[in-house]
């Protein structure tokens, strides 16, 4: 056989090797299909991560800027006068650097300069935090804005005596009198206090019935007639409700030491004084 023939390939060979050509153009083409596709999803999201990237860091960026401002503007507020005043001090308030809003500083500012001027308008913090003198009543233990108690009602009249109990009663006969007993006797003994039953004006006198006599004189006009005296404390003049006027005795017509009262109206003689003690509450027996 010649050399030509034998190197020229069979039909059985080309159609094998037009099929392994035809099965590698496809792997090819299937290849690149998958590249692109992957670059088509790929590529859009590593620009989203990019972005969402660079905002979270400007947004942290922002956060940061804040939180240091909040932190200067803190310790503005506590820091001690003498670091306000400091003008290289970042966090005082005249500073360039104080990132504060510089309309509430400027108020501040124009306070402290108002008080260092003496205004009495203005007041300082420390002034501001003082607590203020007599801002709630206090009583007599010192409790604070307890109400005050209230004064005890004055009785209209009080004993002439330091002793309740009643001798002789108004009206009665005796021997020891021209006609009927004209008062009322407290049975105490002699040199016992005698007292003003009520406000009023005194007066003294000797009677030879009724011994050493004080007339007290009521702002009605009535009158106390308080007889059988040893002596008095008070022989004219104003007197109080409840003060001393005299001292129980026995002078006059009287068979020992009691005080006899008396109770005149004015322009009036002797009425009972038991109703009249009892008409101004208070009871004598």
């Amino acid at each position: 056989m010649a050399p030509d023939a034998a190197a020229r390939p069979t039909r059985a060979e080309l159609r094998l090797a037009a099929r392994e050509q035809s099965r590698t153009q496809r792997r090819g083409a299937a290849k690149a299909a998958t590249r692109t596709a992957l670059l088509r999803v790929a590529l859009p999201s590593v620009a989203a991560l990019g972005v969402a990237a660079a905002a979270a860091v400007t947004v942290r960026g922002e956060a940061d800027q804040h939180a240091q401002a909040a932190g200067r503007t803190a310790r503005t507020a506590v820091d001690a006068p003498d670091a306000q005043d400091n003008p290289n001090n970042p966090n005082n308030p005249n500073s360039p650097d104080n990132p504060a809003d510089g309309g509430a500083e400027a108020a501040k500012t124009a306070a402290r300069q108002a008080v260092a001027a003496g205004d009495p308008a203005q007041a300082s913090r420390g002034d501001a935090r003082q607590p203020l003198a007599g801002a709630q009543p206090a009583d007599a233990q010192g409790t604070p804005g307890a109400q005050p108690s209230a004064e005890p009602v004055k009785p209209k009249v009080v004993m002439p005596v330091a002793r309740h109990g009643l001798g002789e009663l108004f009206g009665e006969a005796g021997t020891h009198w021209a006609n009927r007993h004209t008062g009322i006797d407290f049975p105490v003994d002699g040199g016992s206090e005698v007292m003003a039953v009520t406000d009023g004006t005194i007066r003294t006198q000797w009677n030879p019935s009724y011994g050493y006599m004080t007339v007290l004189k009521m702002p009605d006009g009535t009158e106390a007639w308080y007889c059988h005296l040893r002596a008095y404390k008070v022989r004219k003049g104003p007197v109080k409700q409840g003060d001393v006027i005299a001292f129980v005795g026995s002078s006059g017509n009287s068979t020992g030491p009691h005080l006899h009262f008396e109770i005149r109206p004015a322009g009036s003689g002797p009425v009972d004084p038991l109703p009249w003690f009892l008409s101004n509450g208070l009871d004598p027996r």
